[in-house]
């Protein structure tokens, strides 16, 4: 802890009116609660870094209050719940254990699994499984602009945008940047409710109107104008493509894994322990 620091505890601790100065296992102590200490190593874990001196000052205040009303809430709670000690003692040995073995089995894993997932895997898993792919809302594949509504290239635009010829796209994009906003990549799918939040001219019309496939949609509002293709549509129940699946396919495939590698960790541990008599049925 640097000299400002422990400056600030010395001042607060003369201000106090119980000011004790005590060293347990050469820490100064910085506060006492029945037979509970509070430390300046306490303190320094806890400081935030590049805290002004005068902050410093409030929140070492602050954290001694807090440390010492849990303390006398804690004293409390096991002078009234003796009867309960058992079960709580019980409750806490069974956490610790929980939080050791979890940190440790996460500790494996991070060092032995395999996270590499082939295209060919996922397309495997895909084939086998894709029923269970079903969605439970619709998708869409589209391209759209949003642009002001009073250009005077208004027309050409609308013509460039409704053209299925590669150079007229390339137009699009190389003006890109007159528009609001944009999306010229139709193969990517795109969940239905994330399009209208997007573009809100569409929350103006039914769903049935825009859930078509090669569907052109020009609409204006106060703001601008869009200009929309529906190029391909998915429905609710519809088995969801590949490349919409994937990243949840490889999720998976690593929990399924995950489960596999800490299987045969435990079943090596058991056999080690028999093997080396350190586990013994009787």
């Amino acid at each position: 802890m640097n000299k400002s620091i422990q400056y600030i505890l010395i001042l607060i601790l003369f201000a106090s009116c119980e000011y004790l100065p005590t060293v347990k296992n050469d820490e100064v102590v910085i506060a006492k609660v029945n037979d509970k200490f509070l430390y300046e190593s306490d303190i320094k874990d806890v400081l935030p870094p590049e805290i002004s001196k005068q902050d410093s000052i409030l929140f070492i205040k602050n954290y001694i209050d807090t440390w010492a009303k849990e303390q006398l809430l804690l004293n409390q709670a096991e002078i009234n719940l003796k009867d309960e000690t058992t079960s709580f003692e019980k409750l806490v040995s069974d956490y610790r254990s929980t939080l050791y073995i979890n940190s440790y089995k996460e500790a494996l894993v991070l060092n032995k699994l395999d996270t590499t997932v082939t295209k060919e895997q996922i397309e495997n898993y895909y084939l086998s499984n894709h029923q269970n792919f079903k969605l439970n809302e619709e998708l869409v594949q589209l391209k759209f602009i949003y642009t002001n509504k009073n250009r005077s290239d208004k027309k050409e635009l609308i013509k460039l945008f409704k053209s299925n010829k590669k150079e007229d796209l390339d137009s699009l994009k190389s003006r890109s940047l007159e528009f609001k906003s944009f999306n010229f990549n139709d193969s990517i799918w795109v969940k239905y409710n994330d399009l209208e939040n997007r573009i809100s001219a569409l929350k103006d019309l039914e769903k049935n109107q825009i859930l078509k496939k090669s569907n052109f949609i020009q609409k204006e509002d106060s703001l601008g104008l869009y200009l929309i293709t529906i190029k391909d549509v998915l429905n609710r129940n519809e088995i969801a493509p590949i490349g919409y699946i994937t990243p949840t396919i490889k999720q998976i495939i690593l929990q399924k894994r995950k489960l596999e590698l800490l299987r045969k960790i435990e079943v090596d541990l058991l056999n080690d322990a028999i093997k080396n008599q350190n586990f013994e049925k009787y």
